[in-house]
């Protein structure tokens, strides 16, 4: 059986060992509780970007179904516009050829407005060459009165337009559907840049919550080294205290001349227990300091 200084000689080198990988379990148990931190704030702040994400996709959701509703009232209103368009359209087809055979016949025995200031600038220049002197210049007076009165019969008939009131409103039909088109089309691409931005965000949802899972995936596996370093912190310094406890136990009895053998083989048979590796528990250690 071991004496008192046997047990010093072994447990006094255990004790130094301890207190280096002590020093070491909390080093090693604070940098992976740091790295804890660093990967929760990772976690939180990616997270914090998700959900702001999410609500942009649904605000563009809105955006694009708002829009896509308005795409279908508007198509209603081009379509209405563009049937009103037609009938105007097949009403002026239908009555333009009937009047345009009337405007031929009239051609036919009219001249046009072209020939007729032709004619007049003719007249004119003869005029300024002298070929209409003394008694011929009424002629030409005569002449010229007549030529200014079929070019003003001519355009009358020009203004005369009996089309002019449907051909404004074929106009004012076109104008309508051009600008009914146009909306149409601005919510067409209203819905279809909101749809295109949800899927953008959408995939970037999706790899910032990878990158979020990445870094829970840290923040356990350095929980996990934190916690088992912590619990090996734990151990090594409950070992400590209990080499120290037991010194101040064997120091106490060295002391005490009257202790008895049994008093003896009870401590010796917990020096045993700790020197195997044991962990005492708080009776046998208060058990040896009162031995």
């Amino acid at each position: 059986m071991m004496d008192f200084d046997e047990v010093r000689g072994v447990l006094t080198p255990k004790s130094s060992s301890l207190d280096e990988k002590l020093s070491e379990f909390r080093d090693d148990r604070d940098s992976w509780n740091a790295k804890v931190k660093k990967y929760l704030t990772e976690r939180n702040e990616i997270n914090r970007q998700v959900k702001e994400l999410i609500s942009e996709v649904q605000n563009q959701k809105v955006i694009r179904d708002e829009a896509n509703s308005k795409v279908k009232e508007l198509k209603i209103i081009r379509a209405e516009r563009s049937t009103i368009l037609k009938q105007l359209r097949a009403e002026l087809q239908e009555k333009k050829p009937m009047e345009e055979h009337k405007k031929i016949e009239k051609k036919d025995k009219k001249r046009n407005e072209r020939t007729i200031q032709a004619d007049i600038n003719k007249l004119e220049m003869r005029f300024n060459h002298g070929h209409f002197p003394g008694k011929k210049e009424k002629d030409f007076g005569r002449q010229m009165k007549k030529l200014y009165q079929e070019l003003k019969e001519v355009k009358q008939e020009k203004k005369d337009n009996i089309f002019s009131e449907l051909e404004s409103q074929i106009r004012k039909a076109a104008r309508l559907q051009e600008d009914a088109h146009r909306l149409v089309e601005d919510a067409v691409t209203t819905a279809q840049e909101s749809h295109d931005l949800m899927i953008e965000l959408s995939e970037e949802v999706d790899r910032l919550r990878a990158k979020a899972n990445s870094s829970q995936e840290g923040v356990i596996r350095s929980k996990r080294e934190a916690d088992l370093l912590h619990n090996k912190y734990v151990v090594s310094l409950r070992s400590i205290h209990s080499i120290q406890d037991l010194f101040k136990a064997m120091n106490a009895q060295e002391k005490n001349a009257e202790d008895d053998d049994g008093s003896k083989l009870e401590v010796t048979d917990l020096m045993s227990r700790l020197m195997s590796g044991d962990t005492l528990s708080t009776e046998e250690l208060m058990a040896l300091q009162r031995n």
